[in-house]
């Protein structure tokens, strides 16, 4: 199993934070690989949820059905599977100041023959890492309430 942690800080407090990252559709606007993800079941977001995501990595097209596994309101834990490969994404969320300590950690198992890549895929996930930590911290950062504004736009 590949796994990578990368902790960073926001401005934003952590109810905001696990507010907006419970719903994986937004993983568009925070994870650089994923090209389209959507709710494939209704109703509150509360685990149990799940969400088709395609992704791209190395020209390669994969598709993953994720179940929100955990929500609390410090953790959120997604799975994602499909024939070749489960994914676990780990996001924990710590006050820090007037904002959030925010560690992120991705849990990588392949399957069958997609194992042979597994030695490219750490290079891979590594990468994937540190660019969704700038990304999601960058999206996160959004959300921080101006003085004046009303909410958040989500």
């Amino acid at each position: 199993m590949l796994t990578v942690t990368r902790t960073f800080t926001v401005t934003p407090p952590p109810d905001l934070v696990v507010g907006y990252l419970k719903d994986f559709e937004h993983a568009r606007q925070w994870d650089p690989i994923t090209r389209s993800c959507e709710r494939i079941d209704s109703g509150p977001v509360t685990e149990g949820a799940y969400w088709h995501s395609v992704s791209k990595i190395l020209g390669v097209t994969a598709e993953l059905t994720y179940k929100l596994e955990e929500l609390t309101d410090r953790r959120v834990v997604f799975v994602g599977e499909n024939q070749s490969s489960r994914t676990v994404d780990i996001i924990t969320v710590q006050a820090q100041g007037s904002g959030s300590a925010v560690t992120y950690q991705a849990d990588l198992e392949m399957y069958g023959t997609a194992r042979l890549l597994s030695p490219v895929m750490k290079v891979v996930y590594e990468r994937r890492a540190g660019d969704t930590e700038r990304q999601m911290a960058t999206v996160l950062n959004k959300l921080a309430i101006a003085p004046g504004q009303s909410g958040a736009s989500r």
